[in-house]
């Protein structure tokens, strides 16, 4: 290995250990305090509910760690969008679970909150996973009531959400371990069986003070809406749970009698792990995102026997495209090569060197093409981001580049088979659509600590962005000393860093997470997993293409 190799090495490394101290600082939600207050009234918190829950000795990944991450300051923060979303296996089903942190602000629902939430039910829908809420929510946040209330992706499409599911037949289970209030009261009831803690669970569209308000009415929350109450009068919920153990205890019993399901039928064998070492993946991925590397060293490291058979490998150069399998299951991986390519000359062509992580008009016909096969063969796609966008120049507009960009843009929105984006390096531009950016469906979507998701880059906007506020302070009479211009261009960078950072994507919910990049293969194994529970229900069509 050479010094470049360790000092790579080095630099991912640390960004994985502050990866690791992030999610550490991320599970204590609201805080020890409140963790131990938590406990006083004899409930589990969030996670614990959750990793009892799950069969032991098997893996799960988590949705929306970072929702909020550094949002919401001047309300007391918003760990985790207060609410634990995981994918795992109950009784050997794969599930996904949504589970309220009452250890923050009462479980109440940020704006970003709702957004989980129905990122969580999305990829229950597109998958038809079962799906069970663990509800312990004080409700709306009151003071943001304006942000997460009315709108179509607000709260109320949560509801809207249960009914759909049930129609199409998705499995949901409720259990009431703490507050359920006002409109949520709705979650719980929407779901095929509800099931309710004694004495700390309770559902009610309006407690007890609001209903001394309101009618006069004089009553305590137990009886308004206590477990006995909802069991034995009511009729609301189906199980009373002495403890969230009893309960949690029921849930598994009643996924252990699930039926099986319909399957994709996507192509699986036995797993192998790579040949190639996982661990040289922090060597091989440069400390300078500017470098050129070979992704192809990558891919190696992700693939099961390290196996890739390249479709077109001498064609189109600058995103490589070919099949493998990873923990067993087919996949089309559609990646940008990041090294310097050479193409070959001809009479009508001269030879040309063109640049890693640039799209070409043959690499973006190239992968046009593979999608489209993988679609005719129903094989998953895996998209490999690291680019910097499209390339730009007479020759690249006069050849159509456009429209060969556009070409691309199509089948990857017209995809009918699961898609799951991995975003390594840059994500920049047309580039983060073409390679299957959030905006078009990927399964899930995740980055590692090494990536960037903006227009451009920082350095690239930082000069642009220059120009405008030294030219609207020149019009005002002011000198641009090369001082004032340089603590300028550091202001503006360093504004525009904090916003390509993968935490700040992650926090809004464009990612579904941030990891380690030796959790890779577990997250796309368990996505084409849950996407096998989904049989593909349209043909593949690309509709009107510019040929």
């Amino acid at each position: 290995m050479d010094l470049n190799f360790n000092k790579n090495e080095d630099f991912n490394k640390l960004l994985v250990s502050d990866l690791k101290r992030k999610l550490a600082k991320v599970k204590l939600g609201g805080g020890q305090k409140r963790i131990d207050k938590h406990y006083e009234k004899g409930k589990m918190t969030a996670r614990e509910r959750i990793e009892y829950l799950f069969d032991n000795n098997t893996k799960s990944i988590e949705i929306g760690a970072f929702a909020g991450e550094d949002m919401y300051a001047e309300h007391g923060g918003c760990p985790s969008g207060g609410v634990v979303v995981k994918i795992g296996y109950i009784k050997g089903k794969q599930c996904i679970v949504v589970a309220n942190d009452a250890t923050v602000k009462a479980g109440a629902w940020f704006p970003i909150t709702g957004k989980k939430n129905l990122r969580a039910q999305e990829i229950a829908i597109e998958n038809k996973l079962p799906i069970i809420y663990l509800v312990d929510s004080a409700g709306v946040y009151l003071p943001m009531q304006d942000e997460i209330f009315p709108d179509k992706e607000h709260f109320g499409r949560i509801f809207r959400n249960n009914a759909i599911m049930s129609s199409m037949g998705i499995t949901q289970i409720s259990a009431v371990m703490g507050s359920c209030v006002a409109g949520g009261a709705y979650l719980p009831i929407m779901s095929d069986e509800a099931l309710i803690v004694d004495k700390t669970g309770s559902i009610f569209l309006a407690g007890s003070y609001l209903v001394k308000a309101a009618i006069g009415e004089t009553i305590d929350n137990e009886t308004l809406g206590g477990a006995t109450t909802h069991c034995e009068i009511s009729g609301v919920t189906d199980y009373k749970a002495k403890d969230d153990a009893a309960a949690l205890d029921k849930i598994k019993f009643i996924v252990d009698k699930i039926g099986d399901y319909e399957k994709a039928g996507y192509n699986r064998s036995e797993s192998h792990p790579p040949k190639e070492n996982e661990e040289e993946i922090f060597g091989i991925l440069p400390k300078d995102r500017a470098a050129q590397y070979d992704m192809l060293e990558i891919i190696k490291r992700l693939v099961d026997n390290s196996e890739f058979e390249q479709y077109k490998e001498g064609y189109g150069q600058t995103i490589l495209t070919g099949y493998a399998r990873i923990d067993g299951w087919a996949v089309g991986i559609v990646a940008n090569q990041r090294k310097l390519v050479k193409t070959t000359g001809s009479k009508t062509k001269p030879t040309e060197m063109q640049f890693g992580g640039v799209i070409y008009n043959d690499s973006a016909d190239k992968a046009t093409r593979f999608i489209a096969n993988c679609n005719q063969k129903k094989i998953p796609l895996v998209f490999l981001q690291d680019v910097t966008g499209f390339m730009v120049g007479s020759k690249s507009e006069h050849g159509g580049i456009i429209k060969d960009g556009a070409k691309m843009v199509n089948a990857v929105s017209n995809s009918v088979v699961p898609k799951f984006t991995i975003v390594i390096g840059n994500s920049y531009g047309a580039g983060n659509y073409a390679m299957c950016g959030k905006a078009y469906d990927p399964r899930l979507i995740v980055a590692w600590p090494s990536a960037e998701l903006a227009v451009m880059s920082g350095n690239s906007a930082a000069k642009v962005l220059l120009q405008i506020e030294t030219a609207a302070l020149k019009k005002k009479g002011e000198e641009i000393t090369p001082e004032k211009e340089a603590e300028l261009f550091n202001k503006i960078k360093s504004r525009y860093d904090k916003q390509i950072s993968p935490y700040y994507a992650a926090a809004r919910i464009w990612t579904d997470a941030v990891i380690n990049p030796l959790d890779t293969r577990t997250w796309i194994s368990m996505g084409i997993e849950a996407a096998n529970h989904a049989p593909i229900e349209k043909p593949f069509n690309l509709g009107v293409l510019q040929v």
